[in-house]
């Protein structure tokens, strides 16, 4: 039955980890409009704490109905830190993952050292292609960036997990010590340019139609509570 899928649980484990990491880091942050799309099958979450201004997690899972899981995780850092926006992207079928992207993401400065050093832990991946990236990606990814397709339940799959984990507990160890190190305003630039940039991605909401879910909540969804814009 599909309850046996290895690859899901794995994902799951994913899932679970970074929920954990933020209930132990920060706080749960109940943003206006959101439970609009806390629905069946469709979970979002919100947190915030003294070195994050905002860390969303953002699942959809359909696998009963259409065979298919998706997750979506970004952690902002706060406006006076010039430190990278983390990003995590996964869909998958029963037997694969068809999209794994895993970013450390500039916000100010692309040659952060949180960045370099997450593009040393990424060079240690062999089976990692480097993959032509379409103009609104280029604009925001770091070179270091992930993308990985059509893993199943492999080394791969098992170095993937691994990755996410030491990645997320790496941004959450380190993000604090870039606080009150940037200008705010320069800072809020780069974050709203960063979702202007996503927003622009035509898979996003492709996807979550295509999962089932209402095409106009997946509209406002993407533009109001993906990635809102700081006033």
């Amino acid at each position: 039955s599909w309850t046996m899928s290895e690859v899901w649980d794995t994902l799951i484990k994913i899932q679970d980890r970074l929920m954990e990491r933020f209930d132990a880091t920060g706080y749960e942050v109940h943003e206006p409009g959101m439970d609009r799309f806390n629905q069946p099958g469709w979970i979002n979450r919100v947190w915030s704490s003294d070195n994050y201004r905002r860390a969303h997690v953002d699942v959809v899972d359909v696998r009963e109905t259409k065979g298919l899981w998706m997750m979506h995780c970004c952690v902002f850092p706060r406006l006076d830190n010039n430190g990278p926006i983390f990003g995590l992207d996964v869909i998958a079928g029963k037997n694969k993952i068809t999209g794994f992207f895993h970013d450390y993401s500039r916000s100010i400065s692309a040659e952060h050292p949180m960045i370099e050093a997450f593009g040393d832990e990424v060079a240690k991946l062999e089976w990692r292609k480097e993959r032509e990236l379409p103009e609104w990606a280029q604009a925001i990814f770091s070179p270091h960036m992930v993308a990985a397709g059509n893993v199943g339940k492999t080394d791969e799959l098992e170095q993937l997990v691994e990755l996410s984990f030491d990645s997320i507990d790496a941004y959450l160890d380190e993000i604090g010590n870039f606080n009150n190190e940037a200008d705010t305003d320069e800072v809020k630039a780069a974050q709203n340019r960063y979702a202007h940039y996503q927003k622009q991605n035509p898979h996003t909401p492709r996807t979550m139609v295509s999962l089932g879910l209402d095409e106009e909540d997946v509209r406002v969804f993407v533009q109001e509570c993906l990635f809102p814009d700081i006033e």
